[in-house]
C-alpha cells in the first residue's frame, strides 16, 4: 500500500471520527429511586423522550429507595461524581433548598436555556410546596401524590357491606373492619403504609392541625414540632388498641414494607397507600379494588380538610456543562407536555401535575372509565389550603420521618402510649431542628 494510500485512509478515519463526534448525542444521568411498575414506566417514558429526537440522551438509574438515592448523590457529589438530575422525596425539599451551590434551580436552569416554565401551568398544591419564599420554582415536580383509602370489594361484599361504599370516618374504619374479621372475609381489617406520612403528616393536615410552629416550617428555620397534640396522641392509642383487638395491623417503620403484601394476599381487607401505588395495585390484585379518601375524625372541627403531596421532584445538580444542561432543560420541557403528563398521571395514580394534563385526561374520559382514579385530586383540592394544610418544609425531615416511624411503633408494640411517644418524638425532632438550624446559618 502506498504512503498516499495510507494517508487518504488515515484522513478517511479521521473524518468519521469527528463526523461520529459531532453527531453524538448529549448524556444525561438522572438517578431515580422507583422500583417495580412504576420504574418500568419511567425507562419507557424515558425511552419515549430519547426516541424524539437525536440531540439528547437520557439515562435513567435506579439507586434504591428515595432515602438512599438521596445519601447517594451526597456521596457522589462530594467525589465530584454526581448526577445531572436527581429525584429527591418531598421531606428532603427543606434540606435540598439550603444546599447552596449544589442545586441549579429550575427556573433559572429554564430561563437560561430558552425552555418554556410557566408556575402558573402547574397545580396550586404542587407549586407551593416547591417553591421559595419569592414564587420561584427550585425543582421541577414530576411524581406528586397523595395517601387514598384501597380496599377489597370482594372482602367487603363477603362481610355483607356495600362494595361500593367506603368507611368516610375512623369510627366507620373500626367498625368496617370488625365486621370483616367476625365474619371470616379476612383476619385483619386494615392495614398502612408510611406509617410518618399518612397517620401523622396527612392525618394531621386533614384535620387542619400544625405539625410545627412557623407555617409547619414554610416560616424560617426556627420552626418547632408542636404534633403531641390530643388528637394525635388518641389516633396512635387507637392505633394501638385496635392492633390488640385483631382489626388492625403495622405494616412496620418507615415505608411499611409489610402492608401492601399484607393487602395483596387477602390478609387485610384495607390499605392505606400512596395514589401512585394504583399501578401496582392494579397489576398484584386478584380482586376488585375499591378507592376512598382518607378517614377522618367527625368530632375535630372541620375535618376533613385537604391532604398534602408526597412523591419527589427532580433536582438539576451543580458541576456540569453548559451543553449538558441545555439536554436537562430540554428534558424537563418534555416532561411537562401535556400528553407526557397525563399519560404518567394515568398508568401511575400520580397527580397530573399541570391543569393541561388534568383537563386532557378529563377529555380523554379517563376518570369516567376508571372512577376512583380522581380521588386524589378531589382530596387535594377539597378546600383552599390553610397553614396547617399547604405542606412541610423541615430541615433533616428524612432522619426525622425516621424517628417518627420509631415512636410509633413504640406505641404498637405497647412500650409507650400515644402522647408519651408523641412527647419523645417532639423533643428528638426539635434537636435536629436545632441541628439543621446551626449548619444553614
Amino acid at each position: 500500500m502506498s504512503r498516499f494510500t495510507l494517508h487518504a485512509l488515515a484522513v478517511g478515519v479521521a473524518t468519521a471520527s469527528l463526523s461520529l463526534s459531532a453527531q453524538a448525542a448529549t448524556e444525561v444521568s438522572w438517578w431515580h429511586a422507583m422500583g417495580g411498575q412504576l420504574g418500568q414506566i419511567l425507562e419507557e417514558m424515558t425511552e419515549e423522550f430519547n426516541a424524539s429526537q437525536d440531540d439528547y440522551h437520557v439515562t435513567p438509574s435506579y439507586r434504591g429507595t428515595y432515602t438512599e438515592t438521596m445519601t447517594g448523590a451526597i456521596a457522589a457529589f462530594r467525589a465530584n461524581e454526581q448526577p445531572h438530575i436527581l429525584q429527591v422525596f418531598e421531606v428532603g425539599t427543606g434540606t435540598m433548598m439550603n444546599a447552596k451551590g449544589a442545586i441549579y434551580p429550575v427556573y433559572e436552569l429554564m430561563e437560561e436555556h430558552g425552555r418554556a416554565f410557566d408556575n402558573e401551568a402547574f397545580l396550586p398544591a404542587v407549586v407551593g410546596y416547591y417553591t421559595d419564599t419569592n414564587g420561584n420554582m427550585l425543582s421541577f415536580p414530576f411524581n406528586s401524590s397523595t395517601p387514598i383509602m384501597y380496599y377489597n370489594q370482594d372482602m367487603f361484599e363477603e362481610a355483607g357491606l356495600d362494595p361500593e361504599r367506603p368507611p368516610q370516618t375512623w369510627e366507620e374504619v373500626a367498625d368496617f373492619s370488625r365486621q370483616i374479621v367476625e365474619s371470616g372475609a379476612a383476619s385483619c381489617g386494615f392495614t398502612t403504609s408510611w406509617p410518618s406520612w399518612v397517620m401523622l403528616e396527612n392525618f394531621s393536615a386533614w384535620h387542619n392541625v400544625p405539625l410545627g410552629t412557623l407555617e409547619n416550617g414554610f416560616g424560617g428555620m426556627e420552626t418547632e414540632f408542636t404534633f403531641n397534640n390530643e388528637l394525635v396522641a388518641r389516633h396512635w392509642d387507637n392505633l394501638h388498641d385496635w392492633q390488640e383487638e385483631g382489626v388492625f395491623k403495622w405494616g412496620g417503620p418507615g415505608s411499611g414494607p409489610d402492608s401492601e403484601p399484607m393487602f395483596y394476599s387477602q390478609d387485610c381487607a384495607i390499605f392505606f397507600g400512596s395514589s401512585a401505588s394504583r399501578a401496582d395495585v392494579a397489576a398484584n390484585s386478584e380482586f376488585e379494588v375499591g378507592f376512598g379518601m382518607q378517614p377522618y375524625y367527625d368530632d375535630v372541627e372541620g375535618a376533613p380538610q385537604n391532604s398534602i403531596i408526597g412523591g419527589a421532584t427532580l433536582w438539576a445538580l451543580q458541576g456540569h456543562s453548559d451543553e449538558e444542561y441545555e439536554a436537562v432543560a430540554a428534558f424537563f420541557e418534555y416532561l411537562s407536555q401535556p400528553e407526557v403528563q397525563a399519560q404518567w398521571h394515568q398508568q401511575t395514580g400520580y397527580l397530573p401535575i399541570t391543569q393541561a394534563a388534568w383537563d386532557l385526561s378529563k377529555e380523554q374520559g379517563y376518570y369516567d372509565e376508571n372512577p376512583g382514579a380522581d380521588i386524589s385530586l378531589k382530596q387535594m383540592t377539597l378546600n383552599e389550603p390553610t397553614e396547617n394544610s399547604k405542606g412541610l418544609r423541615f430541615g433533616n425531615f428524612v432522619q426525622i420521618r425516621d424517628i417518627i416511624s420509631e415512636e410509633m411503633e413504640a406505641v404498637m408494640t405497647g412500650g409507650k402510649s400515644g402522647q408519651e411517644a408523641a412527647d419523645d418524638a417532639v423533643a428528638r425532632g426539635n434537636d435536629l431542628l436545632r441541628d439543621f438550624e446551626d449548619a444553614n446559618q
